[in-house]
């Protein structure tokens, strides 16, 4: 009984009630051996006690279980499994041991034997993707139809896109252009374009010998209308396929001409080879009212007589040889040649430089943006080197130069002696919105109350072994898209590793590095992903890294480097006619590109 106990005190209340009587039991058996049946009342409740005892041997068996369930088990250890790399492919030649050790190298060789387009983003307009029907293409994928082509410029909208080939003639595609036929189409033919810009409605296309071409974007308008006439050498002239207008600055010196576009969705800058600068109006649906002609009191209302899209010469500006000329949506920069910069337009959000005034919402002059005041104090002398504009923003890179020091002067860079001006510092400044992080630096801002350092662009510097000296990494250029940004580094790179018989088989090219930031709604960054970037950032091969797999390099990150200027045979292995090319990067409206410059 003792033993039957703890047994009995894990069993609930409710069968212990039922429990048998062993001693009782006992008894009463022997009273019934020792009597004859008919001599003893017959005993009734057997069942019951059988019943009874089944429970509570139940009872004890599931008592144990539970104990026994609560014992924790110890864990198992299972054994490690040791991966070890996939042997890569042998080379066969120096040539193949380069491709096997870097992705740079590949790259670089690829977009010599491989030339073309690789487009990304909005696709709702197929401009990304002629070819299909998808609203976006997430990263960077080749438009079939220009493939193994160069091209002059490239300008890229959401609803359509536009091209000039190696020849100078001029290719247009999306629904923008035609929602028949959206695939690529030559269109305007034997101008000799190199360089393009696109308003809201209209194609701006500069000719090599100046002369500056306006026409609408959709086909039908441009098939309709008044045709002019087209000059040829012969004496007789036949009139042109589609319909276009020029413009033509007055007053134009002897052997002067235009040399430079620039433009935003309804104005357009020209620059000439003098450094002056006229503006024209650019859309056929609304005429410029922010400013950004650069003209006082110039409207729609006051226009002089004659053609609405006629180019006038910005009187401001007379006197000041400009170098370069940029513009965003709805404001004007330009540069002259001793790095002074002049803003006017739209400064409803701080693109111009300065604070914003609600009274003051733009400024329909060129003023000067003083930049010796971002560096008082850093005894530096600042000088602006180039200018990019873009949506709501604008972009400035600056050489500052350290300034001699006197004997005993408190700059933390002073000595005893005077000191020479050492090593010049790159910074890149930003201004306007930077709501979608297009400003690249760091913050999310909807206005800007004056230009910002981009520090992840600002005070690079690499070793150069050519001239055994450590140099600034500046820009090479900034393309600047409606929302979203990139930037092309001027740092030191490599082309001629296969063409130098002294080269070892560990000797590869290398291109420039580029990098991406701001909007990336219709993923226009390349990344693969929708988030907004705030900062600079690369992206990975443009071929999603497939030869790198080739290469057994399968699942590691490379960055993608862009092939600088050089002349090369094209084709694979290098068989194909030798030329001078190199690949830029474009960001439009929503949309990012890379292509095979000529």
């Amino acid at each position: 009984m003792a033993a039957y106990r703890p047994l009995l005190r894990q069993t609930p209340l409710a069968w212990r009630s039922i429990r048998p009587r062993p001693v009782r039991v006992a008894v009463q058996w022997s009273r019934q051996i020792g009597s004859s049946p008919q001599s003893q009342p017959k005993r009734r409740g057997g069942f019951g006690r059988f019943a009874g005892g089944v429970l509570v041997a139940l009872a004890a068996g599931g008592a144990v279980f539970a104990y026994s369930a609560t014992k924790t088990r110890p864990p198992t250890i299972q054994e490690a499994e040791i991966e070890y790399e996939k042997p890569r492919p042998l080379p066969e030649t120096k040539e193949d041991s380069r491709d096997l050790i870097s992705s740079q190298h590949l790259q670089v060789k690829q977009s010599w034997e491989h030339p073309g387009v690789y487009c990304w983003g909005a696709n709702s307009g197929r401009v990304a993707a002629p070819d299909s029907t998808e609203s976006v293409v997430k990263t960077p994928r080749r438009i079939a139809y220009f493939d193994g082509q160069l091209l002059r410029d490239i300008k890229l909208d959401q609803t359509f896109g536009a091209a000039i080939t190696e020849t100078g003639d001029l290719v247009q595609w999306g629904t923008g252009f035609s929602h028949e036929n959206p695939t690529p189409t030559p269109t305007l033919r034997g101008k000799n374009l190199v360089r393009l810009e696109v308003s809201k409605d209209r194609i701006i296309a500069l000719a090599k010998d100046g002369s500056v071409y306006s026409l609408p974007v959709a086909q039908a308008d441009q098939q309709g209308g008044a045709k002019p006439a087209s000059s040829s050498l012969s004496f007789w002239s036949a009139p042109a396929s589609i319909n276009y207008r020029q413009l033509k600055p007055r007053g134009l010196g002897w052997g002067e001409s235009v040399t430079s576009i620039a433009g935003g969705l309804e104005h357009v800058l020209l620059l000439t080879s003098r450094g002056r600068v006229f503006a024209a109006a650019s859309s056929s649906s609304d005429f410029p009212s922010k400013g950004q002609l650069g003209i006082p009191g110039l409207t729609w209302d006051v226009r002089p007589q004659g053609p609405y899209d006629q180019p006038y010469e910005i009187p401001q500006l007379k006197g000041f040889k400009i170098s370069q000329i940029a513009a965003g949506d709805y404001h004007s920069i330009a540069l002259e040649q001793d790095g002074r910069v002049f803003v006017f337009g739209d400064n409803s959000s701080g693109q111009l430089g300065f604070e914003v005034e609600k009274v003051i919402p733009y400024v329909d002059g060129p003023i000067p943006l003083p930049f010796s005041k971002m560096y008082r104090g850093t005894h530096e002398k600042p000088r602006v080197t180039s200018i990019a504009a873009g949506g709501l923003n604008s972009f400035f890179t600056v050489d500052a130069v350290p300034l001699p020091t006197s004997p005993g002067s408190d700059h933390p860079h002073s000595s005893n002696s005077i000191q020479v001006p050492g090593r010049v510092t790159s910074d890149v400044w930003a201004c306007g919105s930077g709501i979608w992080g297009s400003l690249g630096n760091g913050r999310w801002t909807h206005v800007s109350l004056g230009p910002s350092r981009i520090k992840s662009l600002s005070g690079l510097s690499e070793y150069d072994e050519t001239h055994n000296a450590i140099v600034p990494i500046r820009m090479a250029y900034l393309s600047i898209g409606s929302t979203h940004a990139a930037a092309v580094m001027d740092n030191v790179t490599r082309v001629d590793a296969s063409s130098l018989q002294s080269s070892s088989d560990q000797d590869t090219n290398w291109g420039a590095d580029v990098l991406f930031w701001g909007g990336n709604e219709y993923y226009q960054l390349g990344t693969g992903k929708r988030n907004n970037l705030a900062s600079p950032t690369y992206i990975g091969p443009l071929d999603g890294g497939k030869r790198d797999a080739e290469m057994g390099r399968g699942g590691e990150v490379h960055r993608f480097q862009i092939a600088p200027r050089t002349m090369v045979r094209l084709g694979e292995g290098g068989m194909g006619r030798r030329v001078s090319v190199e690949q830029r990067v474009e960001c439009g409206r929503m949309v990012s590109a890379v292509y095979s410059k000529a």
